[in-house]
């Protein structure tokens, strides 16, 4: 009797454990344009969405998603809502930096957009020597398995502007701080820098948000992040990042590489960690 009543103690232990885990992945998804002859977006939206259910994504930040885009992700997803706005009017406008939570685990509470911006954080502009303007989706979550809130940011940074990318860091650090006063944070991102670029050590090296990357007790790295439809595959180089502060932590950490009719989902590869709340 002892023995039963220890195991079933021991499994609930391990149950009450494993909840503190949680998927959370970034994933450039790649605009939708004519211009991607052999990549269309109707071509390739399945397999998008099919890796995001088989690999169970449950928190994830995009990039380069447009409304449309987003319906279509919706509508392969119905277990899934997303937030966030279009860059280019603070509506449905342009590209969003949307995050998708799994509705049967997280609960939204207050959510918005910043820009990317030295004047202006609040309407549409690019800041410093962006091409385009920039921005930054954030909300407050709460885990339905746990009770555990936590902020979500997700963001992308310019691909032009050095001045951009190296202010836009210390403006994310900045508001990251402002924002996670009381909570644990994550970051994600497709932040156009790598792990050796001064913008990267803003971030990696603060004291405050932390490296995914470096966390990970396992880490599946077979090449860089970004692949231009595989014409571009290079052995490191990480542009797409996850970040999270304590009392986060991070068990797994991968750069997933699927495939499929020897196709790319996207010309770069999400990137998903297995975190979870540490004493």
């Amino acid at each position: 009797m002892r023995k039963l009543i220890f195991t079933m103690v021991l499994l609930v232990a391990c149950s009450a454990a494993w909840a503190q885990h949680m998927t959370v992945a970034t994933f450039n998804i790649r605009m939708k344009t004519d211009s991607d002859v052999g990549n269309l977006w109707d071509d390739r939206k399945t397999a998008v969405t099919d890796l995001i259910k088989f690999h169970e994504f449950e928190i994830f930040g995009v990039q380069e998603a447009f409304k449309e885009q987003l319906n279509d992700m919706s509508a392969e997803l119905p277990h899934f809502k997303h937030v966030g706005v279009g860059r280019d009017d603070g509506g449905e406008k342009g590209e969003h930096s949307a995050i998708f939570y799994d509705t049967r685990r997280f609960d939204i509470g207050e959510h918005g957009t910043f820009w990317l911006s030295d004047t202006d954080i609040n309407t549409p502009n690019k800041g410093w020597d962006a091409a385009l303007p920039r921005i930054c989706t954030w909300g407050i979550f709460t885990d339905k398995k746990t009770g555990n809130k936590f902020i979500f940011m997700n963001t992308h940074f310019d691909h032009v502007g050095v001045e951009a990318r190296r202010e836009s860091a210390k403006l994310i650090l900045s508001k990251a701080q402002e924002f996670a006063t009381d909570l644990p944070l994550i970051l994600t991102g497709d932040f156009n820098i790598d792990e050796q670029n001064e913008a990267y050590f803003t971030l990696a090296k603060s004291g405050f948000v932390r490296d995914a990357y470096d966390l990970a007790e396992i880490v599946y790295e077979p090449n860089a992040t970004f692949n231009s439809w595989g014409k571009s595959i290079r052995p490191k180089g990480r542009i797409d990042h996850i970040f999270i502060t304590k009392p986060l932590n991070a068990r797994k950490f991968g750069i997933l590489t699927d495939t499929y009719l020897g196709k790319f989902p996207s010309d770069h590869f999400p990137v998903v960690a297995e975190i979870y709340w540490s004493n």
